[in-house]
């Protein structure tokens, strides 16, 4: 259905700490060129799902720079489905191609429906969905952020058994679909620590819906003042970090968690001779639109 393109791997992360740290990060940003790192996990049976249905249109939701837009829109185009997007703000119906995910999305074929912000908070209400499907025709229905029991299985396979030394398995959280994948495939002996890009611990109550232990938990110092924001600081990290590892970063996710973990690893938060493993989930083609330039 969505072929693999370069099998996911472990990069050590050369650095001095005082604790006997070791750090790796998990390359899932190689999974897809067009559908990378959690997306294409979550993507992946959901669309095996849909084709079980007979379904032949996919309709999710998102924002302007929306990772999950994107990527739908390149599953559709690969895997041969329609799609529609429903975007959040009326005011993007004239002005899309000069944003460069809903520019992307569109030469891949989505067509797009421009919700008001009124409309956008009801998205789920039953009325809303059946003036899609009154506008559309039947569809294949992924939540905003991907985030469903499909999602979940495909991000249970993340972990794999090289991951099995690891005591501390690290990745950004949005919707909470891909941290409780990785809840699911831990090891008695592991724990999992969510970077949450969002300002507050709101998301638990959904990863709690999915995740199989209480083998984890939130970080929820490191969100920059909320989703999409981000500062000077965060920027310099960022770019530092990648020219040095030579692993691209974005600021809305995962620049977040490499940041954190390594602040933390300063602070002397976790236990000496640690092994660690970022999860490093993709999410780059926000980068098209020079996002660390503009502050």
């Amino acid at each position: 259905m969505l072929p693999i393109q370069h099998p996911s791997h472990n990069q050590k992360i050369s650095f001095e700490n005082p604790y006997g740290i070791s750090l790796f990060v998990k390359r899932e940003d190689v999974l897809h060129e067009e559908i990378s790192g959690n997306k294409f996990r979550k993507l992946y049976y959901n669309l095996l799902e849909a084709q079980r249905q007979g379904k032949t249109k996919l309709l999710t939701f998102g924002g302007a720079y929306s990772n999950h837009i994107a990527a739908v829109a390149a599953a559709g185009r690969i895997a041969n489905f329609e799609t529609i997007g429903v975007i959040r703000g009326d005011e993007l119906a004239t002005k899309y191609l000069e944003n460069p995910t809903l520019k992307k999305a569109s030469e891949d074929c989505m067509q797009f429906y421009f919700a008001t912000r009124t409309q956008y908070r009801e998205k789920y209400s039953i009325e809303f969905l059946a003036e899609l499907k009154e506008k559309f025709g039947d569809f294949y229905l992924i939540p905003e952020g991907g985030t469903n029991e499909f999602a979940v299985k495909g991000c249970e396979e993340i972990l794999t058994e090289e991951d099995h030394s690891f005591d501390f398995i690290c990745c950004a959280v949005g919707t909470g679909g891909t941290i409780s994948g990785i809840i699911n495939s831990l090891l008695p002996h592991q724990k999992a620590l969510g970077f949450p890009a969002l300002k507050g611990d709101f998301i638990k109550d959904e990863i709690a819906q999915y995740a199989k232990n209480n083998r984890w938990e939130l970080i929820t110092d490191y969100h920059f003042g909320g989703y999409a924001k981000f500062n000077a600081n965060l920027s310099t990290f960022i770019k530092a970090f990648s020219q040095k590892n030579l692993i691209p970063l974005e600021p809305i996710y995962t620049g977040k968690l490499f940041f954190g973990v390594m602040d933390l690893i300063s602070k002397g938060y976790f236990p000496k001779n640690s092994q660690i493993l970022l999860i490093h989930t993709g999410g780059l083609q926000g980068l098209q639109s020079n996002i660390l330039e503009k502050i």
